[in-house]
């Protein structure tokens, strides 16, 4: 991946508001003295995070293509680690999660990094979802079946399926774009992720009617508005970066936040549903990676998609499966 001068100035740009918000919460807590509140010691812990979260994605864009698909495997598989960790199954489904884990998981990697387009689209909504419950049928245990079915389906859905639209970004063919898809994906997970902080914030600050509360406690419509609106214009202030027009990249960021605000929606249902308030303890300050991967497993695909169809691109055309691949398919034939 080149060196792309306005992909530094974006990365430069979040890290000097890191280091800025570094120093915002040190001035606080000292002025605090004696023992911090709870509120500042979680904003130190969260900035903290994002250095980390930060730097793990500047050194992913940086190592290129390989290295960038090979940790969203990983994620992938941590997130969904997560998910399996929170909604225990049987033992009659554990050597169906192994085929999850170590097959479909880095198949659909592979069909992604390859780029094999049709196969990336259809193995896990088609090939995988058959697969799975016909394992799980074959251990024999019937004790509530379909829930348990639905329950790794929708885990492979979210936590793979949907995350892999992010690094497939990379071969997103739009014309007079070449070789610069990074920032794309950059400009979505910067909007997604300051729309959740930014709801966060103005949240904090200003909520009052609650959207949610049996849900998501801490989501108010003064925060989604507040910080969404925030949100949508930085995205529209990025426009530059992007492919779109200032118009476009308003109303993409706008279905960005929409779309990410929902994904953290259902995810905290799903969460809740099993009796947690996070999903893991992995990230200090943020819960798991789970918990910070949420909003944006529903933005993902719908960006993705949404952009194909807005410049027209077909992506079956362009991104043919490798020769060797195909071969190794044929073999097993």
């Amino acid at each position: 991946m080149k060196p792309d001068p306005e992909l530094i100035a974006l990365v430069a740009g979040v890290i000097a508001l890191l280091v800025l918000s570094s120093v915002i919460s040190c001035i606080l807590i000292r002025r605090a003295g004696g023992t911090p509140p709870p509120a500042l010691l979680n904003l130190r812990s969260r900035v903290r995070a994002w250095w980390g979260m930060v730097a793990v994605f500047g050194v992913m864009l940086a190592l290129g293509k390989n290295t960038l698909f090979g940790m969203y495997l990983l994620m992938s598989f941590l997130a969904l680690r997560e998910y399996i960790t929170l909604s225990p199954t049987p033992r009659a489904d554990h050597r169906t999660l192994s085929w999850v884990f170590f097959v479909i998981l880095p198949l659909h990697y592979l069909f992604a990094w390859a780029p094999w387009y049709g196969m990336f689209t259809i193995f896990i909504p088609v090939y995988a979802f058959v697969f799975i419950p016909v394992r799980s049928a074959m251990a024999g245990d019937v004790d509530r079946f379909l829930e348990r079915t639905a329950r790794i389906q929708w885990g492979v859905l979210t936590c793979i399926y949907f995350l892999s639209h992010l690094p497939m970004l990379l071969y997103l063919p739009i014309p007079g774009y070449d070789d610069q898809n990074a920032k794309l994906l950059f400009f979505v997970v910067l909007v997604v992720q300051m729309s959740d902080v930014l709801q966060y914030v103005f949240g904090k600050l200003a909520g009052r009617r609650k959207i949610a509360p049996n849900v998501s406690p801490g989501k108010t419509w003064e925060g989604f508005i507040g910080g969404g609106l925030s949100a949508v214009a930085l995205g529209t202030a990025l426009w530059w970066a992007t492919p779109f027009t200032p118009c476009a990249a308003a109303v993409m960021s706008l279905i960005l936040v929409i779309a990410g605000f929902l994904g953290g929606l259902v995810m905290s249902a799903v969460k809740r549903s099993v009796g947690a308030k996070d999903w893991g303890k992995g990230i200090p300050g943020h819960g798991g990676i789970l918990d910070r991967l949420d909003s944006l497993l529903f933005a993902a695909p719908v960006f993705f998609h949404l952009t194909g169809f807005y410049f027209g691109t077909s992506m079956a055309a362009s991104s043919r499966p490798p020769q060797w691949l195909e071969s190794l398919f044929r073999l097993g034939m």
